[in-house]
């Protein structure tokens, strides 16, 4: 696959790197890719407007209002025309301004506008990237859903050596063929996936339940991811508060047998992301009435297993999706119990975490996930924002379910 015809909109920051802009533009076009730049102030200081629309051959914008494009919105219109927009490069400024939603000129506004999927490619000293501030902002920008590539390691401008100097336009143009050749797969293949999230609720009587503190927020999170991504996603979630996007298909249960038979209703599907925390046992009969108090003796209520429903997606229906990830809520020996569960349960990827801990385990906006496969290899996404975490789980299903595919 190309990046023939693509759309790149490419906006120019400050720093002595960007003339790098100019490679990576005539790398595009090269290719058959159509390029407009956006020229900030300071990105003037080491690029000319005639340079830029020279090899794009196309205007270069430069101000936020221009007598002789305005009609158009330029702000809006020049977001909607690409396929993807790229800051080349991205200075710890530029950065700090995106992370507080400032929007003082053309460029900032038409990112703050913008629909599609921004590329930031930071290019500044060591010292200001290593530097608290850079890295609360690096984050902040991550959560909202910005992309990155870089900085690489090595010699800068400046003389001195580490992290911080800019990716060359062939590593960009590299990432923006990988970007947009898994696009085009699941453009191509019409992928679906079923998440389940939420807890479950096993009556007792109809007042009473057994169940648990999962808030489905990370289910929910990896619901949305998957969609992004362009996968056909079913949530299927128990008892919960959030709110659910329309672009999603949504299935409420209540109880394990339901979640189950909304499942099975469900396949098949290329992908399963099992997140739900089922409730492991209920009740071998429900009152129909209230129990009274006098006569509650939970010695004498009787329980059952609920079906594994993870354990059912993985090996026993002929419908088994590409892709089975399950989720291991541990609160000690994280790592071995995960690792067992997913031997035992013959699923291809496990996600673990410590639920034990108050910041990243239930009800909480946080998370940290140890990526755990089949090979023995062991990833940890690093305690974030649950969207965050959502996006890269979401990337490496991707990932490996193309992989899984045979997909050139």
């Amino acid at each position: 696959m190309t990046l023939k015809n693509k759309k790149i909109l490419i906006i120019i920051g400050g720093g002595i790197a960007a003339y790098k802009s100019l490679d990576l533009i005539r790398l595009l076009r090269k290719n058959d890719v159509q390029v407009k730049t956006i020229l900030t102030k300071s990105g003037g200081e080491f690029v000319t407007p005639l340079s830029l629309s020279t090899l794009t051959k196309s205007k270069t914008f430069e101000n936020m209002f221009d007598a002789e494009t305005e009609a158009e919105i330029d702000h809006i219109s020049l977001s909607r025309w690409a396929d993807i927009i790229l800051v080349v490069p991205t200075t710890a400024n530029f950065m700090s301004k995106l992370s507080i939603g400032k929007a003082e000129d053309l460029a900032t506004t038409v990112l703050l506008a913008a629909d599609k999927d921004i590329l930031l490619v930071p290019a500044m000293n060591v010292r200001m990237w290593l530097h608290k501030a850079t890295q609360s902002n690096l984050k902040i920008l991550q959560e909202f859903g910005y992309l990155f590539i870089g900085p690489e390691k090595g010699e800068m401008a400046c003389g001195e050596f580490g992290e911080g100097k800019m990716s060359s336009p062939r590593q960009i143009f590299a990432y923006l063929k990988n970007y947009f050749d898994k696009k085009n797969i699941v453009k191509g293949k019409n992928l679906k996936a079923l998440v389940t999230a939420g807890p479950t609720r096993e009556y007792i009587d109809p007042i009473r339940y057994i169940s648990n503190e999962s808030s489905g927020k990370q289910g929910y999170e990896i619901a949305v991811a998957l969609n992004k991504l362009g996968i056909k996603t079913t949530l299927i979630t128990g008892p919960s508060k959030i709110s659910f996007p329309k672009s999603i298909k949504v299935k409420k249960i209540i109880s394990a047998d339901e979640m189950l038979n909304e499942v099975k209703k469900t396949l098949p599907v290329d992908l399963a992301v099992c997140t739900a925390a089922v409730t492991d046992f209920k009740p071998a009969e429900k009152s129909k009435n209230k129990i009274k108090k006098d006569k509650l003796n939970f010695k004498t209520i009787s329980f059952v297993k609920n079906y594994d429903i993870l354990d059912f997606l993985s090996k026993n229906n002929r419908n088994r999706p590409k892709i089975v990830a399950g989720f291991s809520a541990e609160t000690k020996n994280v790592i071995k119990n995960s690792t067992l569960k997913m031997k035992n349960k013959n699923c291809d990827i496990m996600f673990a975490n410590d639920v034990s801990k108050k910041d990243i385990g239930f009800n909480s906006d946080f998370n940290k996930v140890s990526v755990i496969d089949q090979k023995g290899n062991i990833k940890v996404i690093q305690k974030n924002k649950k969207s965050f975490i959502a996006n890269k789980i979401a990337q490496i299903l991707l990932d490996k379910l193309i992989d899984d595919r045979n997909i050139n």
